[in-house]
């Protein structure tokens, strides 16, 4: 056998392999689900997005299985949130916790979706991170800053430069505020909406990014490595729209399994899980 058709049987061995490791995967997990619903459990599917709060669903699973509830919580992530609102949506999943009050509305506005609120989990800031420069101070006319393209975070990613000093909006206390509300631009800056999962990916070809935290931790970065860090007060009443939270469709929300699915999530245990994965940049804002 030739040398390029032995590397050409290595290639169509591993997809094979790969191909049933997924099938296998798939039947794994089917099996589970089946074997816990046979016993009397209950599952329940959560979309989040990305896996930085993978610990945190964790300990709430520990909570529950404290409580003997005889829920499992599945988590499924996705890339991007408008992908998980529309699975739940289309009853693909149980619940989503991945949005703050501003997103959730917009996307009912724009889509019709019957989701609401059933509880409230942490406040995560948007912050300033940079691969080229360590302060704030060091940004100049011309450099690029790249920040999330989506309305909500848009309008928050700008209250972040506004506050930093880069730019200067005509009204800071709008929910929403697009780049046609900056007022000045003392520091020269070109301001490009980007997909937010995207931008850290963008340093250092671009000056500066803003992006969630998530996509921060899942990077393998801290929010200690940002140039700049918006301050963070759960007790404002302007980070409201910015509370993260967990939903359910309208016609499920007082649903008794979800509702003990929120109350195991609102325990120290988990508070400090918050607290321990985000290092403090996220604030749990629940009482427990």
């Amino acid at each position: 056998m030739t040398t390029s058709k032995r590397t050409k049987a290595k290639k169509n061995l591993i997809v094979i392999l790969f191909v049933l490791a997924v099938v296998i995967s798939g039947i794994v997990g089917y099996s589970v689900y089946r074997n816990i619903q046979n016993n009397g459990g209950t599952v329940v599917t959560v979309g989040v997005v990305g896996n930085s709060d993978d610990v945190i669903w964790e300990a709430v699973q520990k909570e529950l299985d404290n409580e003997k509830s005889g829920i499992t919580i599945q988590t499924k992530a996705f890339q991007d949130g408008i992908y998980a609102n529309q699975a739940q949506a289309n009853g693909e999943l149980d619940l989503t916790a991945f949005q703050h009050y501003a997103f959730l509305n917009q996307e009912k506005e724009q889509k019709g979706y019957k989701l609401t609120a059933i509880g409230e989990t942490y406040v995560s800031p948007l912050n300033l991170y940079s691969k080229k420069y360590k302060s704030v101070k060091d940004f100049k006319a011309g450099d690029k800053i790249a920040i999330p393209n989506n309305a909500t975070n848009t309008g928050r990613a700008l209250k972040v430069l506004d506050s930093a000093g880069l730019i200067k909006l005509k009204d800071n206390t709008k929910a929403n505020p697009t780049v046609d509300d900056i007022a000045e631009n003392p520091s020269g800056i070109d301001i490009e909406l980007n997909d937010a999962a995207a931008i850290i990916n963008l340093l250092p070809d671009y000056a500066g990014g803003i992006t969630n935290t998530n996509f921060i931790i899942d990077a393998g970065m801290s929010t200690e490595d940002a140039v700049y860090q918006a301050p963070v007060d759960a007790n404002n009443k302007s980070f409201k729209p910015y509370i993260n939270i967990i939903v359910a469709r309208d016609d499920q929300k007082n649903n008794a399994a979800y509702k003990k699915i929120v109350d195991a999530y609102h325990t120290k245990a988990v508070a400090k899980a918050i607290t321990k994965n985000y290092k403090g940049a996220a604030v749990p804002v629940f009482k427990y």
